[in-house]
């Protein structure tokens, strides 16, 4: 896998701004992957214990995994930002959201409350009638997928780095930090620490 040492992160980094930096600190700081960070919902984040849940990744497995100390304070005032949009959507007659696995008929009013909605959501809401009635889904992969490709190319860096990138360097300085293998499995999600093991090869 690509890796990139953390002052080249922080030069990436450094090229991202909003939401792209908030989700790519995500991925960076926590080990997820793209769509993970894109699908998080409001109550997926514990500020308190600096914790996200990642719901069915992978494999449909949870997991649990860090949230990043300087994600916090962006992230609490990106948030405040959506709730507002939230509530200006509800107050025109929209503010639904898609939710997983048909929960909507098993909670009907769950699809308009603010702890199930995205934290990334689109710009514009969702009129497709395949989807039920208009609905605000989370931001398209491609915004954040074009705006690392662009802060990568810009930063100078002769690597063929990615969002996918940002992951592979979490584990790999984590296992550079001194963390247990199991520990950095764990917080991948990987089912078999083999796959984990990859990282370690890297360091070598």
């Amino acid at each position: 896998p690509v890796v990139l040492s953390q002052r080249e992160v922080a030069a990436v980094m450094g090229r991202l701004e909003g939401v792209q930096w908030i989700v790519a600190s995500l991925l960076y700081g926590g080990g997820l992957r793209l769509l993970e960070a894109l699908e998080l919902r409001v109550k997926d984040i514990d500020l308190e214990r600096r914790e996200l849940t990642i719901r069915q990744g992978k494999g449909r497995k949870d997991r649990r995994t860090m949230l990043p100390e300087a994600t916090r304070e962006r992230l609490i005032g990106h948030l405040a930002t959506v709730r507002r949009q939230h509530e200006a959507d509800l107050s025109q007659g929209f503010g639904r959201v898609v939710l997983p696995d048909s929960l909507s008929r098993k909670y009907p009013n769950a699809p308009r409350e603010w702890p199930w909605q995205f934290v990334f959501p689109a710009a514009r809401i969702c009129r497709d009638p395949r989807w039920g009635g208009p609905t605000r889904f989370h931001l398209h992969e491609s915004v954040i997928q074009r705006a690392v490709v662009s802060a990568v190319r810009r930063s100078g860096i002769a690597k063929r780095a990615s969002c996918h990138t940002f992951r592979h360097s979490f584990a790999t300085h984590l296992l550079e930090a001194g963390y247990d293998i199991r520990t950095v499995q764990e917080l991948l999600g990987h089912a078999d620490v083999s796959t984990t093991m990859i990282y370690t090869h890297v360091l070598n």
